[in-house]
């Protein structure tokens, strides 16, 4: 993928998750089950990274469950961040001594994480996140900083959107030629989204599959301890997998 296909499309996804803030917020009110099963087996103590934190709910049901230590959240998002801050302010503490920040970071960019300098994580999230990122090289850049960010021991997980197995969704598959794109200027796995919900809207999307993770893992000098699917009707709408540094 050339660079001006991925400008193009970090672009896209980038007025998308400024125009439908509220309407994406709207539908993620509580956090899928795979991200719950993850959130039983956490050490109450923690030093957490939430990439692509969204509307904050994350967060907040830390807070419900009496997490404590630091959980930093980035999205690059400013309207998504907005309501984060809003749903803090009404889920309150719990009586939790979580320490809560949100940053405004586009994780597209190359320095991304420059406001986390000198900082480090036990655990670093990117749930749904980077299916989002366009091309090879930036979701390696994003690895490779996460990674530089975990400390000793430290874990990160992520899950990938596997919209495939929903008819429904296949259904919302729109052709590159509706944004002046050619199919071959895309990578295999590149899909067009709809959005219908307040409007009409349209997002980048990567199909993960295993191999393809696994290859991503290995490159980047990570090992995957853990796999497994959930979310949707059929628990397979989502893929979850646990990473250690190598």
């Amino acid at each position: 993928m050339d660079a001006n296909t991925i400008k193009q499309l970090v672009i896209l996804n980038r007025l998308f998750y400024q125009s439908f803030a509220q309407q994406f917020s709207e539908t993620r009110q509580r956090l899928q089950p795979g991200v719950m099963r993850i959130l039983e087996d956490l050490a109450l103590e923690l030093n957490l990274l939430d990439l692509g934190c969204g509307n904050g709910e994350l967060a907040c049901e830390l807070l419900r469950g009496g997490f404590e230590g630091r959980y930093v959240g980035i999205d690059s998002s400013k309207e998504l961040l907005d309501i984060a801050a809003q749903t803090i302010e009404r889920c309150g503490s719990s009586g939790s001594s979580l320490h809560v920040e949100f940053i405004q970071s586009d994780l597209t960019s190359a320095r991304w994480n420059d406001m986390l300098h000198g900082m480090s994580f036990s655990t670093i999230f990117a749930f749904a996140v980077l299916h989002h990122l366009p091309g090879d090289k930036a979701r390696s850049g994003v690895l490779k900083e996460a990674r530089s960010l975990l400390s000793a021991g430290g874990r990160f997980f992520h899950s990938e959107w596997q919209f495939l197995n929903s008819p429904r969704l296949r259904q919302r598959i729109i052709p590159w030629e509706s944004i002046g794109v050619d199919t071959d200027e895309v990578d295999p796995g590149d899909y067009l989204l709809d959005w219908r919900r307040g409007g009409s809207g349209l997002r980048y999307v990567h199909h993960f599959d295993e191999l393809e993770l696994a290859e991503l893992a290995e490159e980047n000098w990570f090992k995957i301890v853990d796999t497994f699917s959930s979310d949707g009707m059929g628990g397979n709408l989502a893929l979850y997998q646990v990473w250690e540094a190598v």
